[in-house]
Parts: C-alpha cells; structure tokens; sequence
C-alpha cells in the first residue's frame, strides 16, 4: 500500500509539472500588452541562424514554460499580475518592446557584418494576436566579402620577426577566404600571447591594429595591418626579472601556531618569508617558474598559477611585477593558504529488488603534513542493505554491510629513487601512497577481508596526455565463505566456485593507464577521449617461485607465507568520440571493452575483485550492477535459496564488450538556481567468461565468436542532468529492450511492457525472489561518460 501511495503521489507532481509547464498564459497582461511566444530568424543559414539568436535581447525572448507558471503561480491575484509584494522565483513574462525589437535587429545586423556580409539587412516584424506576440527577424544577406589583398607594417624589427616566423604563418585571414573579423581577433590574440612569452612585459594589444578598405574591389575586403611602437619610446621593450620574492600570507582574520620564518635561500635565489611558518619554500619553488635572471614570459607566469592552484595547498595566489628600472622586474609570488583541516560527510540512500539501505561516509583531510602541500586523508565508509524478505528484528533483515577504511598521502611531485623530468609544465605531477581495508558480509553467504597498500604516479607528457604508473600494489584477500552455504553449493555440485572463493591470496602486481584529452570531457567541442589501462599480478611471484622453490599447496598452488598469490593480465580499453552540434547540444559515442585472463597459480576462474560485471549507472543502464549476463546466463537454473544468496556473487565475467550513445541537450537555463539538461540514450553490451563454469556449464556465459552478438543486452531511456556548475546531479531512467537471459525471440521484452504485470508474475515464479523490472532509475552525481 505504501509502495502505490508514494507512485501516486510521484505520478500527482508529475502530471502537474506537466500541466503548468505546458502553459505560457498571458490572461492576466493588461490589453494593451503581449507576451513574446516566438522568436524566428529568415534568411540565414542554420550555422549564422543560432549564433544570430544569441544578440536578440533576452527581455524579447520566450519565457521558459516552466519558470514562467511557476512565476504566474506566486505573483499574481485576482487574475492580474501583482503591483508590489512580488515574490523572488520564476520569470517573469517578457512582454512585446518595440525598441527593444529594433535594438535586437541593430545587433543582429552588427553580427553579420563581423562575418562578411556588410550589405545585410534585418527587418524586424511582430504578428500579435489573442495577447501573444511572435517576432520576426527577416534577414538579406546580400553577397559576402572576400579577403582581398592583406598587407602588414611592422615597425619594430624585432617585433616583425617574431611576427612573421610565430604568427603570420599559422593566421587565418587568406586571400580569397570569406570576411570574418574572428580571425582578426585571433591573429591579434596569437602575437599578443607570443610577445609576452618573448618578454615584452609593456606590450598591449591595442598596438596593432588593422584597417579594412571596401571600396576598391567590389565584394571585397583589403587589409592593411599594423604593429605600431609604443607612442612615448622608439621601441618595445624586453624585460627580464632582477629578483624573486616568495610569501606565504596568514589569512585574514587568522592567527598562526607556528612562528614566522623568513630567509634568502641563495641556491634558488627566492627570498621567502612564511607568515604561517607552516611550509617549506624548496617543495613549492619548483612550481614557480618565473625565476631571477629569465626573461619575462607570461606563459610560464600562468603556469605557476596553474601548478600552484593544483596543490591544492592555497586558495588564493597572485604574482605581482614591479618595475625597477628600464628593463627589470621584481617578481613577488603571494600564497594565501586553505584551511589546513577539512572534514566532509556524504551519505547516499540505496533502493534494489526491493531491498533498501544507505551509505555513509566521512572523509578527513589535512593539507599540509610536510610543509610541502601534501595532503593526508583518511576515509571512512558503511553501507548497510537491509532485505524486508529476512525473519527476525531490524538487524536481522540485514542483507550485507560493507565496511571501509582508507588512507591517502597525496604529494604533489614525482617521489621516485632517481632523477625524473617531469616538470609540471602540462599538469602536476603526483605521489600517492594509498593503503585500503574493507570488511565486506553477506548475511549467511559470504564474507571477505580486503587490505591493499598501492604506490601510484601521475605525470603529462602534454597538454592532454595522462600517465599513471602503480610499479608496487600489494594486496592480501581472505574470503570465507558461509560452512551452511558452502555445503549447499558442494551438495549442488558448485566445487570450484567454492575453491576460488573460500581462500585467501596475496598478490603483488603493476598497473599502467594512459588517458587522452580527459581535461576537455566537460566542454562542447569536438574531440576524441581515450584511455587505456593495463595490469598484471604476480609475474615475479611466479619467477620467484620457480628459482626459490616455493611450497605448494595440497591444491597445487604455490604459496608465499603459506598464501597462495594471484597471477591474472588485465586489459581495458575506454574510447569516446564527442560531437558538438551547436548550442548546448552534444553527441557522444563510447566504447569500452576488456579482457581478464588468469592463469599459472590460479589459471581456472578469476576472483570476484578483478572480475567485469554487466549494468550500473555508468555502464547499461537499464540493469542494476551486477544483475546482467554473463552472455545468456539465467539464474533460473539455481535454487532458490542460492538465488537469494548468490545475488551479485554469480554474474561476473572475464569479457567486456560495451557501447553507448547518448544524444545531450538543454532543458532549461534556470531551474532551481541551475541549468537542467537532458538526454536521451542507447546501450549495448555482456560480459562474458572464458570458459565454461559450474553455474553455466553448457557454455552459456562464455564467450564464442559466433553467437556473442546475439547475447548483446539492449537498453533505451531518458535523463534529467542538474548542472550546477561545480557538480552536476544526474538522474536516468532506462527501459530494457533486449534481455540475453531469455532464449530466441523472447529476449525482446519490450513487447511485454504493456503486459507487464502478467510477465513479471511469471518471472518470479520461476526464479523468486528475484523480480523484474522493466525500467532503472539510477540517481548519481557527475555524468556517466
């Protein structure tokens, strides 16, 4: 009863969002106003007609349905708007302005100018009828201009050199090519960004400037630029930098613990002086790259600022010049830095098949242990799921509980036993030393020991190449089966599953990724991202053991201190390809697959850690994690006891075989202090084993060239994205369309979702108590790709 009463209320809010955003009224203007429902541009291509839309004043454009019912809903009485108590929320209604009609139409015609067309004309018109006004924006491009002749005067030498071989080369503006001011601005851009990297700390951009003649050669448009010198000197001039201050600055308002420290060090000629007397000037001197004796260089200037902010260590920086005479700068380098302790709670409420529980976690950070910006964090973790199936107390439902505690010493540089050339020039470079327990339960079934200490590098080799190299990952697992459980899997004749899970293991592996373009996942653009990720355990294990004779199990596994180790190769490979279609629209299309091969000590079946595993809200989102294949595994062949007890324990895989294609785009642009996207998505994909097991002897979940396409799952849906900016929260709805757990024809279940409660009916019955759903929702924060 509960369970409907909340659907019907959902479903209540629902219809009445819909009803009022589907309403833009003006039934409470006064007579003599209207309220603007659409905006047109004629005569323009599809490519000018949206950049176009953009200089239409934003007084003069439709009201977002929503925002407007929600703005009519608190302002207005007795069937007209309200004259004062007018309450913060909503939009209110953009009425017709005839001048602001006519100043929109200036700014359009202004735009096409900038892109070639100077003879363009824009004739505004408004139609209004019943109090809604549609505006009309009818364009004559006329013919557009040419690049004619360009030529260029430069009055400094120096200056034209670095001109003409930095600059003039890489320009936009070509004979023949059609007028667009864009590429003025970018050529100034380019010489202004260069000059300051060659020193020239004065020089302004103003200094050139480019004159465009019309009047020559019909349809187009002679250039004639121009570098000019500064008006109060005969020359630009190059700077260099006479000396270097650096200082930590104690926040306002704060008082320090530790004493003041100030000093020259004369190695990296830095006079440093720490308000705080918390940090060390060596470790962050290598981030400030604008030293005593180069040439002024902006480029180099802003990445200290990036560098610096990436630490992580301070929350405001500045780098002040000072002129000292001619052609010298001082360089004053100011740290003010964060709160040294921070603490973060997060908690998350869990719904699956009918159980429910929640996760809490809480992470401690210090910011500065060494004096250097390194950061200490020590996370803790519980989930608990409680199934309401279960006899007993409210402790006695409990399904499973996760526990987990972590520690991070993250230390922004490269801590390696010999000299490295990783400079931070594209990113920072960082250390972590990371050691990780988990006590995981499963009520009656399972219960596993998981301690990991890891030694990882990050590093760029450009702007948008990643490395991360894990040399030393050490690893001990002991998992415990239930003794009541395990006699029943034996009884059912589940022997190996018994063995690789019922055992400890140590493992000493390397792991490496490589990651392309992943700074530019968040923006519009066209781009392709790639990552891929390698990783292997127990290679020198295995030759140890082979030169030192390690003792050998009554399995016939070796053990190093009496524990058998794990030996396994990993592959991943995650490929996207992003598309932007103008506006706030965006495709993207992903592919991401792996292979996991164990072999030598443990060569049978892969543990459940290093295991693949189908569905999520990152992967196919119309299956619960964990729920989906392997290839056209049907659990209905359990019993139902161990169905109850094997859930998310059986579906695992050692193949990854994925794609998505997911269509971006806006909603709203203010929706509770937000923007509010949505999308519409495709998935596709299984996970497969190697060979056969015990839960799918017949070769069902193993992968075969000629049958793995018919094994693909399908899944459709719709998502609502809340971007906030900083983070965004996300909620996805998937629809299963093809299940591989059916046989033939039947894994199209979509043609069961008007007969869904029959169907799902038959489903339990045969495999109680899992049940069927045919729509996922998956609520999580960030975006799944």
């Amino acid at each position: 009863m509960i369970k409907k009463d909340i659907f019907f209320a959902f479903a209540s809010i629902t219809l009445l969002l819909l009803i009022l955003a589907s309403c833009r009224s003006a039934r409470y203007l006064n007579e003599d106003q209207a309220l603007v429902t659409k905006v047109s541009i004629e005569g323009v291509t599809p490519a000018l007609k949206e950049s176009a839309a953009a200089y239409v004043s934003t007084e003069v454009r439709p009201n977002s349905r929503l925002n407007l019912s929600i703005y009519n809903v608190f302002n207005t009485k007795d069937g007209a708007y309200k004259r004062d108590g007018i309450r913060n929320v909503g939009e209110p209604p953009h009425i017709l302005d005839s001048s602001l009609v006519d100043l929109s139409a200036k700014q359009i015609n202004r735009f096409l100018q900038t892109k070639g067309y100077f003879n363009a004309t824009v004739v505004p018109q408004a139609l209004v009828k019943k109090k809604k006004a549609a505006v009309q924006f009818d364009v004559e491009l006329g013919q557009p201009f040419l690049y004619g002749s360009i030529t260029q005067q430069v009055a400094d030498p120096a200056i034209e050199k670095v001109y003409r071989t930095e600059v003039l080369p890489f320009a936009k503006a070509k004979p023949g090519k059609q007028f667009d001011s864009a590429d003025l601005l970018d050529e100034r851009e380019a010489m202004y960004n260069k000059l300051k990297e060659y020193g020239y700390y004065e020089y302004l951009r103003q200094y050139m400037r480019v004159g465009i003649d019309t009047n020559k050669v019909s349809k187009q448009a002679d250039l004639q630029l121009s570098i000019q010198d500064p008006t109060d000197s005969t020359k630009h001039v190059v700077y260099y930098v006479d000396s270097v201050f650096a200082t930590v600055r104690l926040p306002y308002g704060q008082f320090g613990n530790g004493k003041p420290k100030s000093y020259r060090d004369s190695t990296l000629s830095i006079q440093y002086h720490d308000e705080t007397g918390r940090f060390r000037l060596r470790p962050l001197a290598q981030y400030m790259y604008v030293r005593s004796g180069m040439r002024y260089n902006m480029k180099k200037e802003n990445q200290a600022y990036d560098r610096l902010y990436e630490t992580n260590g301070f929350r405001n920086i500045k780098i002040n010049y000072q002129k000292v005479d001619s052609n010298r700068l001082h360089v004053r380098y100011e740290l003010t830095p964060r709160p040294v302790m921070a603490n973060q709670v997060e908690g998350e409420f869990t719904f699956s098949s009918g159980m429910s529980g929640f996760n809490v976690g809480n992470t401690f950070s210090h910011r500065n242990v060494f004096g250097g910006a390194e950061q200490l964090e020590v996370k803790l973790r519980y989930g608990v799921l409680f199934d309401p199936r279960l006899d007993g107390s409210l402790a006695s439902k409990i399904f499973n509980n996760d526990f987990q505690v972590g520690v991070n010493l993250i230390v922004p540089r490269l801590m390696t036993p010999f000299e490295n050339s990783s400079s931070g020039t594209y990113g920072l470079p960082r250390t972590t030393f990371s050691s990780t327990v988990q006590l995981f339960q499963q009520d009656g079934t399972y219960a596993n020991r998981y301690f990991t200490n890891t030694l990882n590098y990050i590093w760029y080799s450009g702007v948008n190449s990643q490395h991360s190299l894990t040399p030393v990952s050490i690893e001990y697992r002991q998992g415990r089966l239930n003794a009541d459980f395990a006699r029943r899997l034996e009884e059912e004749g589940y022997q190996l599953y018994i063995q690789s899970n019922n055992r400890e293991y140590f493992g000493l592996g390397a792991q490496y990724a490589f990651t392309y373009n992943a700074k530019r996942l968040l923006r519009l653009e066209n781009f392709n991202y790639f990552r891929v990720g390698l990783e292997s355990s127990g290679n020198l294990l295995g030759l140890a053991g082979n030169l030192f004779h390690f003792t050998t199990s009554n399995d016939g596994e070796k053990q190093l201190f009496g524990v058998p180790y794990l030996q396994y190769a990993k592959a991943e490979l995650d490929y996207r390809w992003y598309k932007h279609l103008s506006g706030n629209r965006q495709f993207v299309f992903r592919f991401n697959g792996g292979v996991a091969v164990p072999y030598g000590n443990n060569s049978e079946l892969l543990i459940f850690e290093k295991s693949f595993y189908g569905g999520g809200m990152n992967g196919i989102r119309a299956w619960q994690a964990r729920t989906l294949g392997p290839g056209n595994y049907d659990r209905s062949g359990l019993t139902e006891q161990l169905r109850l007890n094997l859930r998310n324990l059986d579906q695992l895989g050692e193949v990854k075989l994925e794609a998505n294609a997911e269509y971006r785009f806006r909603l709203l642009n203010k929706f509770l202090g937000a923007k509010l996207n949505g999308a519409t998505f495709l998935d596709a994909g299984n996970i497969w084993l190697l060979r056969d097991n015990e839960f799918a002897p017949s070769g069902e979940g193993t992968f075969k060239a000629d049958r793995f396409l018919s094994q693909i799952a399908l899944g459709t849906g719709f998502g609502l994205r809340l971007d906030m900016d900083y983070f965004i929260i996300r909620l996805d709805a998937g629809l299963k369309l093809k299940d591989p757990q059916f046989a033939g024809s039947k894994q199209w279940v979509i043609k069961e979702f008007f007969n869904a409660r029959e169907f799902k009916q038959a489903f339990y019955e045969t495999r109680r108590p899992d049940r069927y759903n045919f729509i996922q929702y998956n609520f999580s924060v960030g975006l799944p790709f």
